[in-house]
């Protein structure tokens, strides 16, 4: 099939990428010259494993292209966009600006039978405005809303090799035109035994936000668990295994630490409440308030307990951040509780040396006034105390009796639960983990 994504951020270069190798002629659109020079060059923008190797084959095959102009549409059966909807400014809410700008572009190159799928996370009623939009134009187009969920560091996995499918169209049946064109786009996921759902445009909507805000609350609990470990000498790690171990519940997402970032759950579930109020049911996510504030919580808690390691003052004090990017296998450092963390340090008089292997040019355009070295033994050198705060493996698997030999004093913060802390005990360090006695 011939089809055009527009939008080609990290949702959108991922998704023309994954379609091309699924053997269909793809064309990106962007209004960034430069993302489309890189792309074109087969070179991702961003960082994320397996996107350049696979933008290089698919390229190689002519089915792939990249362009500014969105006349490069005609011909293409199926539209996705791929937009962003960042916080506005200054409120909770979804900035629409992108999506409604994509349409409205899009709309003068569309034919008659043309599906458009939003994959943009929206709040709900988002798609039956665009709907009436699309009618007026182009009556006999279509337009349905297929979420994505996609990983950072997983993504072109998750797009090849889904966990499901969510088409949303106006009808709500299977009995629509759109249907059958979206099985043939995803054709073989579908016949690997991807499971797919057939819903109304609004729950759609809600599927990817009401995802993002359970995973969020989730993370929560267990991150208000670790406090109250704290509190009474218990260990948030063997607790999260023993509640865990209960199949209603599960232990993913139960690893405490220094909370969620990204570009996804904390503007996704802030949107959601927006959304909930502008429909007159705010009391029904009040509690994602606190889910949020447990989670910014959780920064200011490892800047306490770093001035705790350093015997009560963070003045002059050399501080080494392990990490930058909010997860790793990313260069993402949009609202990352790391570089929150570093910035908090360094305003309150520490010293701060940041590093991480993919996110230091990304991390120095937002906090310029930080100190980034790439090198881990150079970062960790002279350091009073190291902040383990994004789990790269390097940093996992850092050798704790060498590491000792480099920094002034055998201090550790592990932010993220994942060292061995009878290890790094044994080598001379004085470790402290969150929610670990």
């Amino acid at each position: 099939m011939r089809i055009s994504v527009i939008g080609c951020g990290y949702l959108g270069a991922v998704h023309a990428a994954c379609m091309a190798k699924l053997g269909h002629e793809v064309v990106g659109i962007d209004l960034d010259h430069r993302k489309i020079s890189e792309l074109s060059a087969a070179r991702a923008p961003f960082f994320e494993p397996g996107l350049e190797e696979l933008l290089t084959e698919v390229q190689a095959t002519g089915r792939l292209s990249f362009t500014s102009d969105m006349s490069a549409i005609q011909g293409c059966v199926v539209h996705f966009i791929c937009v962003g909807t960042p916080q506005k400014k200054g409120e909770n809410g979804a900035d629409l600006t992108y999506v409604d700008s994509a349409l409205s572009s899009a709309m003068e190159f569309l034919s008659a039978g043309d599906v458009v799928v939003g994959k943009s996370t929206v709040p709900v009623g988002t798609a039956a405005r665009l709907s009436q939009l699309l009618e007026e134009v182009q009556p006999e187009a279509h337009l349905m809303w297929n979420p994505e969920f996609l990983r950072e560091g997983h993504a072109v996995s998750d797009t090849l090799q889904p966990d499901r499918f969510v088409y949303g169209v106006n009808t709500g049946s299977e009995e629509h035109y759109g249907v059958e064109v979206l099985d043939e786009v995803y054709a073989v996921p579908l016949g690997a035994g991807t499971p797919r759902l057939v819903t109304d445009l609004p729950t759609a909507e809600l599927v990817k936000t009401a995802a993002n805000s359970f995973l969020a609350t989730k993370i929560s609990f267990i991150n208000a668990m670790a406090e109250l470990c704290d509190a009474a000498g218990a260990d948030v790690t063997l607790l999260a295994d023993a509640i865990g171990m209960d199949d209603r519940i599960g232990r993913k997402f139960l690893n405490a630490g220094i909370g969620f970032g990204g570009g996804c759950l904390p503007k996704d579930i802030r949107a959601f409440m927006a959304r909930a109020g502008e429909l007159g049911a705010d009391q029904a996510l009040t509690f994602l308030r606190e889910v949020d504030a447990i989670n910014m919580r959780r920064r200011s808690r490892v800047v306490e307990l770093t001035r705790e390691l350093l015997d009560g003052s963070l003045l002059g004090k050399r501080v080494t951040v392990l990490g930058a990017a909010f997860k790793p296998n990313s260069d993402d450092v949009r609202d990352s509780p790391a570089l929150s963390v570093a910035a908090q340090l360094q305003l309150q008089g520490a010293v701060v040396t940041v590093t991480d292997p993919e996110a230091l040019d990304n991390a120095s355009r937002r906090f310029p006034e930080l100190h980034y070295e790439k090198a881990t033994d150079v970062a960790v050198r002279r350091a009073d105390v190291l902040l383990l705060l994004t789990e790269w493996s390097e940093y996992r698997d850092l050798e704790p009796y060498q590491v000792a030999r480099l920094v002034a004093s055998p201090r550790i913060l592990d932010g993220r639960n994942v060292l061995d802390a009878s290890k790094w005990r044994a080598a001379g360090w004085t470790y402290r983990g969150l929610g670990r006695p």
